[in-house]
């Protein structure tokens, strides 16, 4: 294990020395941590409260694949079928062809629910749920640009929103009392929440890199598509546990490790819940990355070597993506592109987000760089 300690303590050293980044690192090799890493305070302006290995961050979209996986979970148990149309657990939904499979793979047409309700009219100081994406889209679906149902892949966060509605409507509970009691307590994963309104005075807010706070807007108490918090290591966890086949059975995981879109030749693709690269070797590396506000996440798993990547940030760092190269470090995954993710905003193909408005308070005190010693632990 000497040469994996060694290399990617190299990579990690060369990669965040001369950033800013606030935030966690972790490196697992067969469910056992070779390295960690701890950087900076969770308000990076005042150089207190430093970040340990139980300060939860906003995972952003690493949320999907619990979504994903509460939905799997579900019809492993026989209690819905992945193959059923939504409106059968969502009445009024109004899209016959859409399926619970097209809103886990993206290929349900619907665009993105945090680019279109903000400019169709919704009062930007009123905070959106859940149900209010589900009934905005039923009411205003053919105003709405929505392409065929199963005809492409398209990135969209509506997909989750609703399906964290089916998980409610099916399970009974709410979809942060399901993942508490199914994920995260058998799980001992007990730095991990789902944030609704009710965290407001607890939840660690995000900045930009320049050290100014993001504002609390409309669209931050969504999730299903976001706002699940949690550390590097209830994510390895998260991680092992999904190896565990009395949880899931092998038969479903294949499906949700399986891509679904190959209309435009690449390796990128997207399964249920989880995005992958599908490389031209026989590799497969199955991810997700997330970002929210200044929240950006990575979350890189390699099967093949039971070895496990996560990085999270709350200060907007877009560094924290790079840690995907380490992928090379365990196997030959041939990490040399440099296509964006459909998370990232720096994207030029992606549409900007709406423009937050303030909903809360928000400090506005000038950033001033704070000596945060970085803190890493490369195992012996």
């Amino acid at each position: 294990m000497s040469y994996y300690k060694r290399m990617v303590s190299n990579h990690l050293d060369s990669t965040f020395s001369k950033t800013r980044f606030n935030g966690s690192v972790l490196v697992a090799k067969n469910g056992q941590v070779i390295y960690e890493m701890y950087n900076g305070f969770i308000d990076p302006r005042t150089g207190k409260d430093s970040i340990t290995p139980s300060t939860p961050f906003h995972l952003a979209s690493v949320s999907k694949t619990f979504t994903g996986m509460a939905t799997l979970k579900l019809w492993q148990e026989g209690k819905l079928n992945i193959d059923d149309p939504v409106s059968k657990y969502l009445p009024g939904f109004p899209l016959e062809a859409v399926t619970v499979r097209l809103l886990l793979n993206h290929r349900s047409g619907i665009p993105k629910y945090d680019h279109y309700m903000g400019s169709m009219g919704w009062d930007r100081h009123k905070m959106v749920s859940n149900q209010d994406v589900l009934d905005f889209l039923i009411a205003n679906y053919k105003k709405i640009p929505i392409a065929p149902a199963n005809h492409g892949f398209s990135y969209s966060n509506t997909n989750f929103a609703l399906l964290a509605l089916i998980i409610e409507k099916v399970s009974g509970q709410s979809y942060p009392e399901y993942l508490k009691k199914t994920f995260f307590e058998p799980f001992g994963m007990k730095d991990t929440y789902v944030f609704t309104l009710a965290d407001s005075a607890k939840y660690m807010p995000s900045f930009y890199y320049s050290g100014k706070e993001y504002r609390f807007e409309f669209l931050d108490a969504v999730y299903g598509d976001k706002n699940v918090y949690s550390t590097v290591r209830d994510l390895l966890k998260w991680d092992q546990a999904l190896k565990n086949e009395s949880i899931f059975k092998k038969s479903f995981l294949d499906q949700a490790y399986s891509g679904y879109s190959f209309e435009k030749p690449g390796t990128h693709n997207y399964g249920l819940g989880w995005r992958m690269y599908l490389l031209n070797n026989g590799k497969k590396l199955i991810y997700h990355n997330g970002w929210w506000h200044g929240n950006r996440t990575s979350f890189y798993r390699m099967l093949d070597e039971d070895a496990t990547i996560i990085a999270l940030c709350n200060n907007d760092c877009r560094y924290v993506y790079k840690v995907k190269e380490m992928a090379d470090i365990f196997g030959d995954y041939l990490q040399n592109n440099n296509r964006y993710d459909d998370d990232d905003p720096s994207n030029p193909q992606i549409a900007q987000a709406q423009k937050p408005v303030v909903t809360r308070r928000s400090h506005t005190v000038a950033h001033k760089k704070k000596p945060a010693g970085r803190r890493s632990t490369a195992k012996k």
